[in-house]
């Protein structure tokens, strides 16, 4: 598609790549456009109808973003910026360089810069950092025929008119009424007969993280967020709390892989950016691997005796490592989705303990026999078998233990994923097993 885009604008077919580009949604084209040349930008962009050049400028890189704001005149800037939402005008303008902010916000209204500007004197994880100001807001004293106007007047620039808000003249949020719950109804009917008051709302400072949830446990298009006096300030959308799902997602992803959280795409961050993000728990890790090597050393004596005892170190160091991570991403992805609560601590320990004897038990049954088949002798079969016993159920528990531990300590739980888990129980396992090799084989 890149190719025929390309091709079409090289042989000045303009006519028909409008045709062409006016089959596609907004997404596709910030898709098409971010592969073609930069000169080429402009030039497409004013090829599109208004609505669906709105549509496409906010699912395009902020990359893209920044070189075609710099590309178009005041006039089309001011027109994008009309169409826009304003909590996608937010994103945006959080995204963009300094200079590019001020001619975003020379190029909006006065009514819109106040919105902008509200919004972002919230804390970036809050709710009101991704709420927006633009709703549909009734009064309860309004019958249905009525609300159908108000609708028909105002709702072009809303950001939904599903869900509609019964404030009073203070703004206080009464109620909430559906488009299904009028068109149902009498169009003579009040507002406050049929409207629903026992309503789930967000205050503005609640955690967004918080606030995506009740999306996905509700089944929400929207939610209202009121402020400390329980004044309605905006909502949030359905499509603004996967977003935040989203980047939740990934952040947690990075932390489960030892890396510092990064903002910036794969490609998009530099070799030294990536090598910062990494160095810094690699260097922890590697330096807490200290331990595990004191532990080695101690019982030199034990494998100069037997040096067949070292050949099951890493066996036992995979195995406990192995056993952790699967026990931590369980437990952190039943607390990423509520499932897990902190209450639930020793019935998730009792859990796993379980988990660990049967998994323990049969890895130790199957290695027993691989190690007399081998080598036979059954000491060191029964010495391995149980601290194989002992390392999954060190691990499993840790897995289980560190993450819960790290919620109650208001800590991100990823944090003790795999990497941190792994070197923890390495130490514990190598120490388990030399105990264990000296009083069984009598070193």
């Amino acid at each position: 598609m890149q190719e025929e885009l390309i091709t079409m604008l090289e042989q000045k077919r303009f006519h028909e790549l409008s045709r062409l580009l006016r089959d596609q949604t907004g997404p596709d084209i910030a898709a098409l456009v971010d592969e073609i040349p930069a000169q080429y930008l402009p030039l497409v962009y004013r090829l599109l109808p208004k609505d669906l050049a709105a549509d496409a400028f906010v699912s395009m890189d902020p990359d893209v973003q920044e070189l075609l704001i710099a590309a178009l005149s005041d006039s089309e800037l001011q027109e994008v910026l009309t169409l826009l939402f304003v909590d996608d005008t937010v994103d945006i303008v959080e995204e963009m360089p300094a200079n590019v902010v001020k001619r975003i916000l020379q190029n909006s209204t006065a009514d819109k810069r106040r919105q902008i500007n509200e919004i972002l004197r919230y804390p970036d994880d809050s709710a009101g950092s991704i709420m927006t100001t633009e709703y549909v807001d009734l009064r309860k004293d309004m019958v249905v025929a009525e609300a159908f106007a108000h609708i028909r007047a105002t709702g072009l620039n809303k950001e939904t008119i599903y869900t509609c808000y019964v404030t009073d003249e203070n703004r206080m949020l009464l109620g909430l009424v559906t488009v299904r719950t009028m068109l149902l109804s009498e169009a003579s009917q009040r507002l406050e007969e049929i409207m629903e008051t026992n309503i789930i709302f967000a205050r503005t400072l609640d955690d967004r993280e918080d606030v995506a949830k009740q999306f996905d446990k509700y089944g929400f298009l929207a939610l209202p967020v009121v402020d400390r006096e329980n004044r309605l300030v905006g909502i949030v959308t359905f499509d603004d709390a996967m977003d935040v799902i989203q980047e939740e997602a990934e952040e947690d992803f990075e932390k489960m892989a030892a890396m510092s959280p990064s903002e910036e795409t794969y490609f998009k961050t530099s070799v030294f950016g990536h090598a910062k993000h990494r160095i810094l728990w690699l260097l922890i890790l590697m330096l807490s691997a200290t331990f595990t090597g004191a532990i080695i050393t101690k019982y030199e004596s034990a494998f100069s005796a037997i040096p067949m005892l070292v050949a099951f170190i890493p066996m036992l160091m995979d195995t406990g490592g192995n056993c952790g991570a699967q026990s931590s991403t369980m437990v952190i992805r039943g607390m990423a989705v509520d499932e897990i609560r902190l209450k639930d601590f020793f019935k998730v320990l009792f859990k796993e303990f379980r988990i660990s004897l049967i998994v323990g038990g049969t890895l130790a049954v199957v290695n027993f026999v691989r190690v007399y088949v081998m080598y036979q002798n059954a000491a060191i079969g029964l010495g391995t078998g149980l601290s194989l016993i002992g390392a999954v159920i060190i691990a499993k528990l840790l897995g289980c233990i560190l993450p819960m531990t790290a919620k109650k300590l208001k800590l991100d739980p990823a944090i003790m994923a795999s990497p941190i888990i792994t070197t923890i129980v390495d130490a514990c396992s190598v120490l388990l097993y030399f105990n264990i090799a000296v009083r069984v084989l009598n070193i």
